[in-house]
């Protein structure tokens, strides 16, 4: 891909003021896309990715709204592609947990993380699809798993429930999309070093084969792979990025 193709080529990553998803952010503008910015309450935050990113040369703009609402979702999406064009790509990384054995797990933890972790897929990428396929120069999608999705964990039925269903939606829309050469792939990261992972007990660090938790630059270099060129026969796959696990 030469960089004057992915300076047109728009991306939107989710959950993009922090965390992995500022990673990735921040590599895909690297790379030359131009990038929507998505916060749901980081406002702050994404307005200053946002304002690094352009000052490195790049081209960002943020969006507001929260991936669990329906409405509220696809109008900004449909706002922002009938203002700045069509998405190329799409990270579908924004995420909640809310754990709890599911004995002891509340109805409002349960909803809660399933409609924002795997509705919010649908609310995103539904009203993306049609025009990312009316480009005509196939496109990319990456959707954010996680060892969870993969394997279970203690305490996360929700989490897991919600990210074992995202690889499942993800290898289903990459059979829908492939004519198009739409490439659509998940990332399942294990233990990385987020706020979303702050205070591990030193026990769960020593049972990583690599003996240290990832960081959010590595797993945005595996997303960057995804959107290049290299990547264009990988579609339908759930790749781990977990030290080993």
């Amino acid at each position: 891909m030469t960089s004057t193709e992915a300076t047109e080529r728009r991306v939107l990553v989710t959950g993009a003021s922090r965390g992995i998803g500022r990673a990735v952010a921040r590599e895909l503008a690297r790379a030359g896309h131009p990038i929507a910015v998505h916060y749901r309450s980081g406002r702050d935050e994404a307005e200053a990715l946002g304002e690094e990113i352009r000052a490195a040369g790049g081209s960002a703009i943020c969006l507001g709204f929260d991936v669990s609402d329906a409405d509220a979702t696809e109008a900004a999406i449909l706002a922002d592609i009938e203002a700045n064009g069509a998405y190329w790509g799409l990270v579908v990384n924004a995420g909640i947990t809310n754990d709890a054995p599911l004995a002891s797990m509340s109805r409002e933890a349960w909803t809660s993380v399933l409609r924002t972790n795997l509705d919010g897929f649908y609310h995103v990428t539904h009203p993306a699809l049609m025009p990312m396929v009316r480009l005509r120069d196939g496109g990319r999608i990456v959707t954010m798993s996680s060892y969870s999705g993969l394997h279970g964990n203690a305490g996360q039925t929700n989490y897991s429930a919600s990210k074992a269903g995202l690889i499942g939606a993800t290898r289903s829309l990459a059979l829908e999309v492939a004519k198009r050469r739409i490439t659509v792939n998940s990332v399942a990261p294990g233990f990385i070093d987020t706020d979303m992972v702050k205070g591990l007990p030193d026990d769960v660090i020593a049972n990583i084969p690599l003996k240290r938790m990832g960081r959010a630059e590595e797993v945005a270099d595996l997303v960057a792979f995804l959107f290049s060129e290299g990547a264009g026969y990988m579609t339908g796959q759930a790749i781990a990025i977990d030290g080993g696990l």
